[in-house]
């Protein structure tokens, strides 16, 4: 009953103020506290104003618009992250990540450091867990069903089905296949064609 009249009375705000916020309609995260913890730093007191999906107001997503991601994924949603997408950032869908969590897309020109350097955009694939504090750097890819732990520097690429982890992050070993259900999963909102087969596949 609690969970039906706090969607009845938030869960409509925060599906208008965040259309690209794909989540368990309920069990997941209250929405009255996404409206006073995350809703209000965001639009009211213009913390991270331009992100189209919930960011705590301790974390800070710089270039939103150059990120493209999928759902069950709102990066910036934790504790303490840093996003940083000037070169692009490109997630998935089913991605965690823990408390204090920097993603990097663009390092500073070593000869002026008010400059950042281009380069490829960073890519993160489905079914990911990247550990607390850990780092992820420019150019960098993490496959599918990866966990990264934490503390970890990621400085090259990360391949599918594993798990990895240290400075720099290295492949420990294989991790076994997702097998999650999400199909089971109620969402907030429909779900576009474009993520139908995260939830069939996962």
């Amino acid at each position: 009953m609690f969970d039906k009249l706090d969607f009845f009375f938030f869960g409509w705000i925060i599906n208008w103020f965040y259309p690209e916020y794909y989540r368990p309609k309920y069990g997941y995260q209250r929405y009255y506290i996404l409206f006073f913890h995350y809703l209000i730093p965001q639009k009211l007191f213009r913390l991270n104003p331009k992100v189209k999906w919930p960011v705590h107001f301790t974390s800070k997503v710089i270039a939103p618009e150059n990120i493209t991601k999928g759902i069950l994924c709102d990066p910036g949603d934790g504790l303490n992250t840093y996003i940083q997408a000037n070169n692009r950032i490109i997630f998935g869908s089913n991605i965690e990540l823990g408390p204090g969590v920097s993603i990097i897309s663009a390092n500073h020109n070593l000869q002026n450091f008010r400059k950042h350097e281009n380069s490829n955009p960073i890519k993160i694939g489905d079914n990911v867990w990247i550990g607390a504090n850990s780092t992820i750097l420019p150019e960098v890819s993490i496959g599918n069903n990866v966990v990264i732990g934490a503390n970890s520097v990621v400085t090259k690429n990360i391949p599918d089905n594993t798990i990895a982890f240290g400075n720099p992050c290295e492949v420990i070993k294989v991790k076994a296949p997702y097998s999650e259900d999400l199909s089971s999963l109620k969402f907030n909102r429909k779900i576009p064609n474009s993520y139908k087969s995260i939830i069939t596949n996962a």
